[in-house]
């Protein structure tokens, strides 16, 4: 098994969305965000397919992931009919204050078929703290993505390094 490089994109002036119109296989891919900074406090990354090129905004994505705090105790999330897959928490973008994700995507080139995906990522969050997560989502429509776009539910993406792979 092996990873192909389908397009990567290094963001280093605020943008309020990052999108990858490059899925256009039935292959595994695995999307990457590293030093992922964001440019107001609490952002949350989140991500959302696309069909024809366009973010689907509809209310198909259900999802659930273990939430796992130095700070606290762990927390079960979870998001059922929601407009959007939640990947991580992240604290404002200061260069100290990054996460990371890593993101496999299955059967997104195939019309019969619901896309699924799982998550794993970490954070440092506004209390100086780690956190990470582990889960998965599927978007609930039988439908041929295309791509992923990428946003924060507040702010702009300030900086960071994504990059899609098919998985080969």
């Amino acid at each position: 098994m092996g990873l192909v490089q389908v397009a990567t994109n290094t963001v280093t002036s605020a943008v309020s969305s990052i999108t990858f119109p490059n899925i256009d296989t039935d292959d595994v891919y695995m999307l990457t965000g590293a030093n992922i900074e964001c440019s107001t406090t609490d952002g949350y990354i989140q991500l959302r397919f696309t069909e024809s090129g366009t973010p689907n905004t509809s209310a198909n994505y259900d999802g659930a992931f273990k939430l796992i705090r130095a700070y606290n105790t762990f927390l079960n999330r979870n998001n059922l009919n929601s407009t959007h897959i939640e990947l991580t928490r992240l604290a404002q973008g200061s260069g100290a204050n990054t996460s990371n994700f890593i993101v496999y995507i299955y059967n997104a080139n195939n019309s019969s078929e619901f896309t699924f995906i799982t998550n794993e990522a970490v954070a440092l969050t506004t209390s100086a703290s780690t956190e990470g997560s582990a889960g998965g989502s599927v978007f609930t429509s039988a439908s041929e993505v295309d791509g992923v776009n990428l946003f924060f539910n507040t702010g702009n993406i300030a900086g960071g390094a994504f990059t899609l792979y098919r998985v080969v």
